[in-house]
């Protein structure tokens, strides 16, 4: 027994060495472009250029051309500069224009998105019966629904409402996007019965029963939830480009594939202050993000 089990342990060890090997070559790969873009963001112009300028302008030309010259892949500046931050922050407005409207569409979104999924998921968790369970089933069809089957509704509503062309159109929709519910209705149906039976006897309202058993229990899949909406609505492209026709009023996602082929430079900066939120966010809560989606994901119905 002894012989027989030695081999396997050793086969097990070289898959997990094979399988950590793998994940460490994987995590690299996909987090160059991230830290190519964050070091790139303190080169100066003309050493992008150098660099990186038979690529733009070969995109730049507007047709089709190989790249006979090698690019050279940098992640570590020549020298140091902070002129794309300084021309950014201070010497164009519309940067940070951009990064306020993401800001407003954004927040509102996860905030009140969040409280009315709360609301709604504790109402499918704590009741019965068939229309309950018909009016789940319609949540989960429309959060199966890519958002490009519901724009031109959504398109339609909105311009019979008069919310063309403002933030409203967004956000309005937002709101009562039924991801969140979904998600929630799963993680509230893990807490036990026997609390809520427990605290009816005692004598307590629906609203403590909220306040003080299901909230403190499904935390952290609100925490994961409010960080999974704010990048869903953070990176969205369609929305604005559908429902917004005033550049004015879009966010940075869309400005950053406008900004032009000699300010690569800037593109760099624009992109490490757009994605810094979500990374903060996201390396802030981590550990909640992993436990809220487990809770979630580990009952049926």
């Amino acid at each position: 027994m002894k012989k027989i089990r030695s081999p396997q342990k050793a086969a097990e060890k070289v898959i997990l060495a094979v399988m950590t090997l793998f994940a460490a070559v994987a995590s690299v790969i996909f987090l160059l472009p991230t830290l190519l873009t964050i070091t790139n963001s303190f080169m100066a112009q003309s050493e992008i250029n150098a660099n990186y300028g038979v690529v733009f302008s070969s995109i730049s030309g507007g047709s089709k051309t190989f790249i006979s010259e090698k690019v050279n892949l940098k992640f570590i500046p020549d020298i140091v500069s902070f002129s794309q931050y300084f021309s950014v922050l201070f010497k164009t407005p519309d940067y940070l224009l951009k990064f306020w409207n993401s800001v407003i569409l954004t927040v509102p979104v996860v905030i009140f998105q969040t409280a009315v999924a709360l609301f709604a998921s504790y109402g499918f968790a704590r009741l019965t019966g068939k229309l309950k369970e018909i009016l789940f089933f319609f949540y989960i069809v429309l959060m199966l629904m890519p958002y490009q089957v519901t724009l031109v509704p959504n398109y339609l509503v909105a311009d019979k409402l008069g919310l063309l062309n403002t933030r409203w159109a967004i956000i309005l929709p937002g709101i009562f996007s039924p991801f969140a519910v979904f998600l929630l209705t799963k993680a509230m149906k893990r807490i036990p019965k026997t609390y809520f039976e427990a605290a009816m006897l005692d004598g307590a309202s629906e609203l403590q029963i909220f306040t003080n058993i299901c909230f403190p229990m499904v935390r952290s899949a609100v925490f994961s939830v409010l960080m999974l909406v704010f990048i869903d609505y953070w990176n969205m492209v369609e929305q604005p480009l559908i429902l917004l026709n005033d550049e004015q009023l879009h966010p940075l996602s869309i400005f950053l594939s406008k900004i032009n082929t000699g300010d690569t430079g800037l593109a760099f900066a624009v992109a490490v202050i757009y994605m810094t939120p979500s990374l903060l966010m996201f390396l802030y809560g981590e550990e909640y993000l992993v436990e809220g989606i487990t809770y979630s994901g580990g009952i049926k119905g």
